[in-house]
């Protein structure tokens, strides 16, 4: 009788469990339709703005007019910008990005890495809480931004990462996050921030396309004010792109976990009747044989 009354603590307590789930589900299925919907309206804003930023650039060397941003310099110090969660129940969603950063480190920069040259700009309480952990180099963190992303708050963030390539605190800047492709998938990425990458959103080198643009009031009032507003977008792009991957990530985990629990009860409840009928039977058996004893 007691593993009877084991058994249905647990069937009850699997079925808890399973209401949380699917409320989990429910809720990050809300939450992705308007991350999904903010990343399908920005991305091809972010990409056109991009594709010009690079012909600009185009038209910049053959001028001979440079700007900051496309400074290249030796690589000697690192500044990785990993976009993570700040809460947890999304699959591999965080542990995913904290690998590739780590791999990231030990097959490219392991010697900028030796001499304390690669540091991280966290963003999510997950990475953060990582990276602490294992004593990795921070140059800074910041674990709100993602709970009410919204471009105000994020650009003096954006900011601060671009002006310490500007002042030469570091030669490169790396964006490692999970890009959103739909609810089940993400596409782990690692893109080039600063300098600003040459090469088109359809993966060509800027070479044989040339633009002639008419800018006004003139070039270097519009490479100084469309420069810094791209990177910006770009930046943001990508914090909209992780925040929506992680709302995926977790409607998927958790809708997975809905029916794992499904399947867990079925079980349980065969177990139980199996185990009822075997008390039954094992009952029907003692009265029998207690009357046959009283016949006899």
């Amino acid at each position: 009788m007691s593993n009877l009354k084991e058994i249905r603590s647990r069937i009850n307590s699997v079925k808890s469990t399973r209401q949380i789930t699917s409320a989990m589900k429910m809720v990050a299925a809300a939450k992705l339709k308007k991350a999904q919907d903010a990343v399908i309206n920005m991305r091809p804003y972010a990409n056109k703005l991009h594709d010009i930023i690079v012909n600009i650039a185009k038209t910049l060397e053959e001028e001979s007019i440079s700007s900051e941003y496309l400074e290249e310099r030796p690589p000697e110090k690192i500044l990785l910008v990993v976009i993570t969660s700040n809460k947890g129940l999304c699959g591999a969603f965080n542990g995913n990005v904290i690998k590739k950063t780590v791999n990231h480190i030990e097959s490219k920069y392991k010697r900028e890495n030796r001499n304390g040259n690669v540091s991280i700009y966290s963003i999510g309480k997950k990475g953060s809480d990582f990276f602490k952990s294992q004593n990795f180099k921070l140059f800074n963190s910041n674990d709100e931004i993602l709970d009410h992303l919204n471009f105000k708050e994020a650009a003096p963030i954006i900011t601060e990462i671009m002006e310490s390539f500007t002042s030469k605190k570091f030669d490169k800047i790396e964006i490692i996050y999970n890009k959103f492709k739909n609810a089940a998938v993400q596409l782990l990425t690692v893109d080039k921030f600063l300098p600003i990458d040459l090469t088109l959103e359809n993966g060509n080198k800027n070479e044989n396309n040339h633009y002639d643009y008419i800018m006004e009031p003139d070039q270097k009032t519009i490479i100084e004010k469309m420069i810094p507003k791209t990177l910006r977008i770009e930046m943001y792009d990508a914090m909209l792109e992780s925040v929506a991957a992680e709302h995926g990530a977790r409607m998927t985990a958790m809708h997975m976990a809905t029916d794992n629990a499904s399947g867990l009860i079925k079980d349980l409840q065969l177990t139980y009747n199996k185990a009822r009928q075997a008390d039954i039977t094992n009952e029907i058996i003692e009265v029998v044989s207690g009357a046959q004893a009283l016949n006899d």
